[in-house]
């Protein structure tokens, strides 16, 4: 499926992480194997037990905005809007190049304003009312981060925000692709973004016992999915957005193509709002939906971007899912988790691994994961430990697992 000139084809990247924050600076560090973990210094993460996480550094909005259109965002949509700006740019679009009502934007976002709304609820105590600003709403709701790329480019298309967890970059790209088949658009940006490193984002994650406690005076060892000495996930922040197209329109205009989306599975587990159900059925119906609309065996896929998080429960759940789904073929597939280099950025993570996997069809490497020092029994796939692999990748398939039992699936091919 999606051959032709009816294939969704991707021509454009941008992505803001703590390891990168230029496509060359992320895939130097992902293919080295350089973590972004490091000690919290955003604020005195001293009394909290965790005190750790994957922060950007050196995030300058001011780049592709002014600095007054920067005081007026939480640092989510900061992070959306300068990855949307750096994908159109390596898109090579134009304003006067596209049709304004045939293009639009979706992102994922999970959380949304948490740091106006830190800083509100404090300035309450002390203020009461008079400490809300005029711009409190507007920085806050999720909706706000597709609704300002789209006024930047002035795109009239459809301009939504997926909410579904850590599955929300996913997602967002499966309803663009959709939306593209179906004739709605010839152009959308697609992609997640979370900005939930804070007092109030690390507080309440740590409080349910999701943050890994573990090696805090290590603190580039902390992120270690499948392993057996893994005790929970390190908080990420950042964007990845990709420019998706037709491939009729991106020939017509001479885009530089990167790679096509070729098929997308969506399931829920039904099942809690936080563990990943223990049988990993929907979640191999997931993978299975992706392969099937891709119009792939799972013998065709080389790489998987595994949703990888580094906490007991998904990473031996993600493994049955992937043997369910594969079969005899798990065995020869190529895995790996970048997010024991990123951290887990929740919405933003499957669009920054979006691009991690087109890079690595664009390469031929795979990522490596770092911190696999003991391999746990129950996740016994080839996980690629520590060093990145020399591969050809004509296909990888991107999982993503969030919670309220949210699954999505992505397959990205190379072209033909």
């Amino acid at each position: 499926m999606g051959t032709g000139m009816n294939a969704i084809v991707i021509t454009g990247m941008g992505v803001i992480s703590p390891v990168g924050q230029t496509l060359p600076d992320f895939w130097d560090a992902l293919v080295n194997g350089r973590s972004g973990v490091d000690v919290i210094r955003g604020f005195d993460a001293t009394a909290y037990p965790v005190k750790i996480a994957a922060e950007l550094k050196g995030f300058d909005p001011t780049r592709v905005m002014s600095e007054r259109e920067a005081r007026r965002m939480d640092p989510f949509t900061q992070y959306g809007v300068v990855a949307a700006a750096d994908a159109w740019t390596d898109a090579g679009l134009t304003v006067e190049g596209i049709h304004p009502e045939r293009a639009g934007v979706v992102m994922g976002c999970g959380v949304g304003g948490l740091h106006v709304v830190q800083t509100a609820g404090m300035g309450l105590v002390d203020k009461g009312p008079r400490a809300f600003s005029p711009f409190m709403v507007s920085q806050l709701i999720l909706n706000i981060v597709s609704g300002t790329i789209a006024i930047r480019y002035g795109l009239e298309g459809p301009n939504f925000v997926v909410t579904t967890a850590c599955a929300g970059g996913n997602h967002a790209i499966v309803q663009a692709m959709e939306i593209l088949r179906r004739g709605e658009a010839d152009v959308m940006l697609a992609g997640g973004c979370e900005g939930s490193i804070n007092e109030l984002g690390i507080g309440s994650f740590a409080a349910m016992k999701a943050l890994c406690r573990k090696f805090q005076d290590e603190p580039q060892r902390a992120s270690r999915p499948f392993d057996a000495d893994r005790g929970g996930f390190v908080m990420g922040e950042g964007a990845g957005v990709l420019v998706l197209e037709t491939e009729e329109h991106a020939r017509r205009r001479g885009a530089r193509i990167y790679a096509k989306v070729s098929g997308g599975g969506q399931t829920c587990d039904a099942y809690h709002i936080t563990a990943p159900h223990p049988d990993g059925k929907q979640a191999a119906r997931c993978i299975r939906l992706a392969l099937a609309q891709a119009g792939l065996p799972p013998d065709k896929i080389d790489y998987i971007n595994a949703h990888g998080t580094s906490t007991a429960l998904n990473d031996a759940g993600e493994t049955k899912a992937i043997r369910m789904a594969f079969g005899e073929a798990a065995d020869q597939v190529s895995v790996s988790s970048t997010k024991s280099m990123t951290g887990h950025l929740l919405a933003g993570a499957a669009a920054i691994e979006a691009v991690a996997c087109v890079l690595a069809i664009q390469h031929g490497v795979i990522p490596p994961t770092i911190n696999r020092d003991t391999p746990d029994p129950e996740c016994d796939l080839d996980v690629t430990p520590h060093t990145a692999r020399e591969r050809r990748v004509r296909a990888a398939l991107s999982n993503a697992f969030g919670f309220g039992g949210h699954n999505c699936c992505v397959v990205f091919e190379e072209m033909d």
